[in-house]
């Protein structure tokens, strides 16, 4: 049996009339950037998000470069943020000028809010934190609130990774000031190409970033701003709109079989099983375990034919790309931990029980010969 990480093409092939018509739908008016599809897109996902604003634009990284420019972040101010996440969230953090201070996480896998508590202490120029919520659970969002509301910073959820994922019963998208979402076609709501969006409670904010993704501009070469090129087109817009319906049932099975996974893989020698933090609806954008021996469990289930994955190896105090942050191994050490020893196993919607049932028993195999 051959396990893929993730199979676009099952989810592709049952919704492949709608996905057809809508694109017709956008050819046939030629409307390709903004327009009809774009804005019924930004309503329909404002409201799923339990929010009254979204913004469509180009990917995931604009909208947190986006997130920091909107609120005048920029040289001299500093930005909270983990060193266990995509490295997206520090580049947007250094594009609009601003320093990165890193916060270690804690057994979530998301900030540690203790940690934040100290940082916001130290560091009187903290204009914004943002939290990431990694792999689909949402981070410790009232404690983070808390430490920003004590130095006035914002707070910018990185949501990349949590479409419809709750904390206390609210939607990623609507626990801080921003929100910052990714549709890389792998996501849980994925487009065919890169868009991504920005969401809030504040319509003021909304309305800048609406200037800000089209060149500044309010109407036609009247520009109030320096802006970007980031517009969400037409043709992702109708394929999203086609998709979000169906994402509260995708994440509903996403947990089923993350139930199973943890049930069948419970005891198993040198694995840990990550749980879900109380009062966080995961929706396992990816199914994370850890490992003490990781990389020879990834090289076995690779050779099986599964294709488990490495998100992410290298924490990014250690990249040479943020070298210049002046962090050492030891700076960090459960960001550490986790990049030692985490593997994702595959998780997909369509994906069987009979096929989590391979996986596991590939694992309790390799878990018994090991050695």
């Amino acid at each position: 049996m051959r396990i893929p990480q993730a199979d676009l093409f099952a989810q592709h092939a049952t919704l492949r009339s709608e996905i057809d018509a809508a694109i017709a739908r956008v050819i046939d008016a030629s409307t390709f950037i903004r327009g009809p599809e774009v804005v019924a897109f930004e309503q329909e996902f404002a409201a799923y998000c339990e929010v009254p604003q979204a913004v469509g634009v180009g990917n995931g990284t604009d909208a947190l470069a986006l997130a920091l420019r909107v609120l005048g972040v920029g040289p001299g101010d500093e930005v909270a943020t983990v060193p266990f996440t995509f490295a997206a969230t520090l580049e947007a953090i250094c594009h609009v000028g601003a320093h990165p201070v890193l916060v270690d996480i804690d057994d979530t896998c998301t900030m540690d809010p203790q940690a934040l508590a100290g940082v916001v202490a130290d560091h009187p120029r903290l204009r914004a934190i943002m939290p990431v919520h990694l792999y689909g659970q949402p981070a410790a969002m009232d404690e983070i609130n808390a430490s920003a509301a004590r130095v006035g910073a914002t707070v910018i959820e990185d949501a990349a990774q949590a479409h419809g994922a709750r904390f206390k019963g609210r939607r990623a998208g609507g626990l801080g000031t921003l929100a910052c979402f990714s549709f890389y076609p792998g996501k849980n709501l994925g487009a065919l190409g890169d868009a991504g969006a920005l969401t809030t409670h504040d319509a003021q904010l909304a309305e800048r970033l609406r200037l800000l993704r089209d060149h500044g501009q309010p109407r036609k070469y009247t520009y109030e701003h320096v802006g970007f090129n980031s517009r969400l087109d037409g043709l992702q817009a109708a394929v999203l709109r086609v998709k979000l319906p169906h994402l509260d049932a995708w994440n509903i099975r996403r947990r089923a079989l993350a139930s199973l996974y943890r049930r069948a893989l419970a005891g198993v020698p040198t694995i840990t099983v990550p749980e879900p933090a109380p009062a966080r609806e995961h929706v396992y954008h990816l199914f994370v375990i850890r490992c003490t021996e990781r990389d020879a469990l990834h090289r076995a289930l690779n050779d099986q034919g599964i294709a488990a994955a490495i998100h992410y190896p290298i924490p990014l105090h250690r990249q040479p790309a943020f070298a210049f942050l002046g962090h050492r191994n030891g700076d960090f050490p459960v960001s550490e931990a986790w990049a030692r020893e985490v593997l994702a196993l595959p998780l997909y919607p369509e994906m069987s029980e009979e096929a989590v049932a391979y996986v596991c028993t590939a694992v309790r195999q390799w878990a018994e010969h090991r050695g």
